[in-house]
């Protein structure tokens, strides 16, 4: 069964679903594009694209007929029309005031439902990863690990945090990487304590921390990871820290699985942190999901109070971040499997020192 058709098995009451956003696009379509529009029905679905893409849909698309997009709501109005549609659905999440709009004034006759329940459907669809999906994120990750491994040469007092995370970019394009998961964080020192500061032109000193995170992109999937590394010797209170995170990270890990909420899988590890007397210094969730988005469902974090379920991705990345001395934070993710999980990083992640 195509997504497309799984897509009405999880919707009720909704006649077509119009599919606007261009990852959610891509998610059922396999084609990657800035425009277009799917009218999915429950029984057949149609790309709307212009003659820009047309000849490209025609020969990628295959479960939905791919139709040249010339006048849109003409368009849709027939194809409303043709099966019988009165129900139409939209993407609450990324849709605009100004598109919804345009549609309500368009579809006048027909009832126009702008709750969460398309987007929704779309997000547990995405959530769990299929052999595919799965192969695409193993090999992004693969693409960073190859950059790890380089940059543990790189680095060096009077280096930059700037050439670390251009090198780490540079080896992970070198290697198939067709993007960056998202901008390169790599931070030294008194910085590593910002968790999503901005590499600058800080030079690394000895006795520091070197925090990086960062992911490649391979096939539209990404990746995403952090290490801490130490330049020479850490303090006793550094490694103290340091293993902290890593073993809260490792119980996270653990208690990973099928059924467990996203916030009590946060509570594993953010428990250790407060146990530990640190439980101010970690004040993030601990995990989101990973896929054709950096950050999508499902989460784990306080709030978030669904199970998690066999096939999701999820990070898990406690951090401690010391206001003007050092942060420490360790990033795998792992997917779900039918009792526990696989952890899908590699690396090292016992304290380093160069």
């Amino acid at each position: 069964m195509d997504r497309l058709s799984r897509l009405f098995d999880s919707l009720s009451g909704i006649d077509c679903a119009l599919i606007t956003s261009d990852i959610n696009r891509r998610y059922f379509t396999g084609m990657k594009s800035s425009a277009g529009i799917i009218a999915a029905f429950p029984e057949k679905a149609y790309l709307l694209i212009d003659f820009r893409y047309i000849e490209k849909a025609r020969e990628t698309v295959k479960d939905a007929e791919v139709i040249e997009l010339k006048k849109l709501y003409p368009q849709l109005t027939e194809l409303l029309k043709k099966h019988g549609a009165r129900t139409i659905a939209v993407e609450s999440e990324t849709m605009t005031v100004h598109e919804l709009s345009g549609y309500t004034k368009a579809f006048k006759g027909f009832e126009i439902d702008s709750s969460d329940k398309l987007s929704s459907a779309i997000n547990g669809l995405r959530a769990i990863k299929d052999e595919g999906e799965l192969a695409d994120i193993i090999k992004a990750q693969s693409i960073a690990e190859k950059a790890f491994d380089s940059i543990l040469d790189f680095i060096r007092p009077g280096v930059t945090e700037r050439r670390v995370a251009l090198e780490l970019n540079r080896v992970m394009f070198e290697n198939g990487a067709e993007d960056l998961s998202f901008e390169t964080i790599a931070l030294s020192g008194a910085n590593t304590s910002m968790p999503h500061g901005v590499p600058s032109e800080k030079p690394i000193q000895r006795g520091e921390f070197v925090l990086m995170d960062y992911g490649a992109v391979w096939n539209g999937y990404h990746s995403d990871m952090t290490r801490t590394v130490c330049v020479g010797e850490p303090t006793d209170e550094m490694r103290k820290v340091y293993n902290i995170v890593l073993e809260a990270q490792l119980a996270g890990i653990n208690a990973a699985r099928p059924d467990i909420t996203g916030s009590e899988l946060d509570a594993v590890s953010r428990r250790y942190i407060e146990n530990a007397g640190y439980g101010e210094c970690f004040g993030h969730a601990l995990g989101h999901g990973v896929g054709l988005e950096i950050h999508e469902k499902p989460l784990a974090s306080p709030g978030y109070k669904n199970p998690l379920k066999k096939g999701e991705i999820i990070t898990v990345e406690p951090g401690i971040y010391i206001d003007g001395k050092f942060g420490v934070r360790i990033e795998d993710f792992v997917i779900l499997t039918e009792n526990g999980c696989r952890d899908l990083t590699n690396c090292e992640k016992n304290i380093i020192t160069l």
